[in-house]
C-alpha cells in the first residue's frame, strides 16, 4: 500500500460529504475518493442484509481504486455492516456512529435527544451504546423523510421545516440539553435546527471525531502522505451530480464522475 494512495469514503448519498469535509480540513494533502450511492438512499429503510451487501459493493469499488483506508461515512452502514467489512477485507476501516457518549457525560438534565435513521436506531451497535448510559434518558427519533429531502436538494424547503419541527419540538418539551445527530446527512440541517430549538441545547455530530480517528489510524499504519503537492479529490455518484456539486459549493479542483 502506497502512502499517496487515496482515503476512500462512502455513504448512502451526499450526506457523508459532511465527514469528508472534516477529513479534508484536517489532512489537506491526502488524496480522497468519495462514493455517493444516492441511487440506493436511504440505507436506513433497508434490511441488515441489504445494507451489508451494499457496503461490500462500495468497499470493493474503493479498493479497486487503490484506497489505503476506508471511512464508512454512514451511521446506518457502520452500525449494521462494519463488523462484517472488517472481517472480510484486509484494509483499515473507520466507522461513524452517534456521539452518545459525550452528550451523556455532559448532560445537566440527564436527558438527550437522538435524531437518526431507523436502520441506526434499530441496530445492535446502537443499543449497546445506549446500554452504557443507564442513568441518562435518551429520546430517540427516526428522521423519516429527511435524507430524501436532502438528496433532492430541498434542505430549505417548507416541508423540511415542518418535519424538523414535528421531530424536535417533542424532544424540547422533554427537557433535552443535547441533540445528537445520528446520520451524516443531518449536519447540513444544523442552521434549520438552530432556528427551532432553544439556544442552550447543544448539537453534536461525529465529523471532527471521525476525522481525528482517521488521521490516527493512518499514522499508526505509517500511511500518511508526505507529499505537499495539491491533493486529488474525486467524487463518484450514481445519481445526478448537481446536488453534490452544490453542497460542496462548486469547489475547484474537484472531479465528479458517475459509476
Amino acid at each position: 500500500m502506497k502512502n499517496e494512495n487515496p482515503i476512500g469514503l462512502f455513504d448512502s448519498g451526499i450526506g457523508g460529504t459532511s465527514i469528508w469535509k472534516e477529513v479534508h480540513a484536517l489532512m489537506p494533502y491526502e488524496n480522497t475518493i468519495y462514493l455517493a450511492d444516492s441511487k440506493n438512499a436511504p440505507y436506513g429503510l433497508k434490511s441488515k442484509d441489504e445494507i451489508i451487501a451494499l457496503s461490500c459493493k462500495n468497499t470493493e469499488f474503493l479498493l479497486e481504486n487503490n484506497c489505503k483506508i476506508i471511512v464508512v461515512a454512514c451511521n446506518t452502514a457502520t452500525t449494521n455492516a462494519i463488523k462484517e467489512l472488517r472481517a472480510k477485507y484486509d484494509v483499515p476501516f473507520i466507522g461513524i456512529e452517534p456521539a452518545i457518549k459525550p452528550a451523556a457525560l455532559h448532560s445537566k438534565t440527564q436527558t438527550i435527544g437522538i435524531l437518526a435513521t431507523k436502520g441506526t436506531l434499530n441496530s445492535e451497535l446502537f443499543h449497546k451504546s445506549v446500554e452504557n448510559h443507564p442513568d441518562v434518558k435518551i429520546i430517540e427519533q427516526i428522521g423519516h423523510g429527511l435524507v430524501q429531502l436532502i438528496e433532492n436538494g430541498d434542505i430549505n424547503s417548507p416541508e423540511m421545516e415542518e418535519l424538523l419541527k414535528s421531530y424536535l419540538n417533542p424532544m424540547v418539551k422533554k427537557n433535552i440539553d443535547y441533540l445528537v445527530l445520528g446520520c451524516s446527512h443531518y449536519p447540513y440541517l444544523i442552521p434549520q435546527i438552530q432556528k427551532i430549538i432553544p439556544s442552550h441545547i447543544k448539537i453534536i455530530d461525529s465529523g471532527e471525531a471521525v476525522a481525528k480517528q482517521t488521521q490516527k489510524i493512518i499514522e499508526q499504519n505509517h500511511l500518511l502522505n508526505s507529499s505537499k503537492e495539491k491533493s486529488s479529490q474525486i467524487f463518484y455518484t450514481n445519481s445526478e451530480p448537481e446536488v453534490l456539486e452544490t453542497i460542496l459549493n462548486h469547489m475547484e479542483k474537484v472531479i465528479y464522475k458517475n459509476f
